[in-house]
């Protein structure tokens, strides 16, 4: 049983949640946050804490933003795009209990006060900016440490906030070059 309270966007992303985990969850019904779900998150928040484990898509990440400014301490879970698409359609509810159980492993707090850690060179310098299949390998290693796949300057803003360290960093690219040395 996870402690803190699931908070998704719909009633089928609770359907793959629960094949996953045993977890309480507060459906937002997208983006159009009703008062007494918010409410309701709220006081979650102030009994068990929160995960935000929205959509890895555009609206998903909109809900993400508004929660994260009002709930500060809520904690963060991404499942990847890649795992969470299926049929033309991106969504929690299209993700394998397995890639919503590795989600919640990785778990992340958003911290309000960053350690300006990385800068946009450590994103160029590990070709995750600028280059060839950057996008790709921003979404690999996004998933490797927990914060999700995001363009250039959202994802060094998400190293940053979310506490990623230089050490965890190196390890996500020395697997990643594992793996294309792999498939070459």
């Amino acid at each position: 049983m996870i402690k803190e309270v699931l908070v998704v966007e719909g009633k089928m992303d609770v359907v793959a949640i629960d094949k996953a985990v045993d977890a309480d969850c507060i459906i937002t019904g997208g983006f159009s946050l009703q008062k007494h779900t918010i409410d309701n998150i709220r006081q979650a928040y102030k009994k068990r804490g929160i995960i935000i484990m929205t959509d890895p898509d555009s609206a998903g990440e909109r809900i993400r933003s508004y929660l994260s400014k009002r709930f500060p301490e809520a904690k963060h879970a991404f499942v990847p795009k890649e795992d969470a698409t299926a049929n033309d359609d991106i969504g929690i509810e299209q993700a394998s209990p397995l890639a919503i159980c590795r989600a919640l492993e990785k778990v992340r707090t958003l911290d309000w006060n960053p350690q300006m850690v990385f800068d946009g060179a450590d994103l160029i310098q590990a070709g995750l900016s600028g280059g060839a299949n950057a996008s790709a390998k921003r979404a690999v290693i996004g998933a490797k440490l927990g914060v999700g796949y995001a363009n250039a300057k959202t994802f060094l803003l998400r190293l940053n906030h979310y506490g990623v360290t230089r050490d965890e960093f190196a390890k996500a690219l020395e697997e990643l070059a594992t793996v294309e040395g792999e498939n070459q």
